[in-house]
């Protein structure tokens, strides 16, 4: 009933000839739905911890492709919001993307991304190449900086696997800052308050000819080494059975791995670690 009044509006908007952009249609036409629209009014800055948070999120290359992960703690300042949030979404067949920052807005940026590439494609007939996905992703985030001033950041990491790219370089990261500036990334890349804990053990462990589980427990030690120095990010938890999301994207398309894939080798990892708590040495 509440959108009645805009029913000859839609309508109208509906067989008018446009762009291949979903987001830009919602600015013409209903931009007050858009999650960059400021929810705070202008000159006033969201109160340090009442808003969820969601860190630390890391992807890396490997010898089939790429991978994505992610810890599952939510924080509101010292609180934990939420210990099973899901961080790692897929976009499209072969791209998926990861998130850190304000939870509620970073879902909503990542929904209305998956729509993007779903509508691009249905007008255009074919799909954005991997580098035009990361374009278009740093727009969305450009036209989020007004929030992100006010305390409201939301900072993606997408990866995928570009089909178009010579072999052994079809795994592609892609890193942004609040302002929505792009940085393609070689080899790894993380984000959160963890990552730079996250990042020092990928500089360790990662080496190019990984195999899916070698990648798969490098991502674990990544985010297991984030989680002890940071108190935002939250290790597997054994006892409530929550460990970290993992996916992979190859040339098969966007897989997460099975829950109980992530428990062996987060269980494999923690027993490790009881004879060696500061996780392995630096590959030869």
């Amino acid at each position: 009933m509440a959108d009645s009044g805009h029913a000859g509006l839609w309508a109208d908007a509906f067989f008018t000839a446009g762009n291949s952009s979903f987001t830009e249609f919602l600015a013409a036409h209903r931009p007050e739905l858009l999650p960059t629209a400021r929810p705070l009014p202008d000159g006033v800055t969201a109160a340090p911890g009442r808003f969820p948070h969601g860190t630390t999120v890391l992807a890396l290359a490997y010898r089939d492709g790429v991978l994505l992960a992610g810890d599952r703690r939510a924080t509101m300042g010292n609180l934990i919001a939420q210990r099973d949030l899901e961080k790692v979404h897929p976009a499209d067949e072969h791209t998926a993307v990861a998130f850190a920052g304000t939870v509620g807005l970073a879902v909503d940026m990542v929904k209305l991304y998956q729509v993007e590439l779903t509508h691009f494609e249905k007008v255009e007939g074919i799909s954005m190449t991997l580098g035009a996905k990361a374009r278009r992703l740093a727009s969305m985030i450009r036209q989020n900086l007004g929030q992100a001033m006010q305390g409201l950041a939301v900072v993606p990491l997408l990866a995928g696997y570009d089909l178009a790219a010579p072999a052994g370089g079809r795994g592609r990261i892609f890193g942004f800052d609040v302002a929505g500036g792009l940085y393609e990334k070689a080899d790894f890349h993380a984000e959160g308050s963890g990552s730079p804990y996250a990042r020092g053990a990928l500089k360790k462990l990662f080496h190019a000819d990984m195999t899916r589980r070698e990648a798969a427990l490098t991502a674990l030690q990544a985010l297991y080494d984030a989680a002890d120095d940071d108190s935002a990010t939250g290790g597997p938890d054994l006892n409530r059975r929550i460990f970290p999301i993992v996916s992979v994207i190859t040339a098969d398309g966007f897989e997460r791995l099975p829950e109980t894939e992530t428990e062996s080798l987060s269980r494999e990892m923690v027993e490790r670690r009881r004879g060696r708590p500061d996780g392995p040495n630096a590959n030869p």
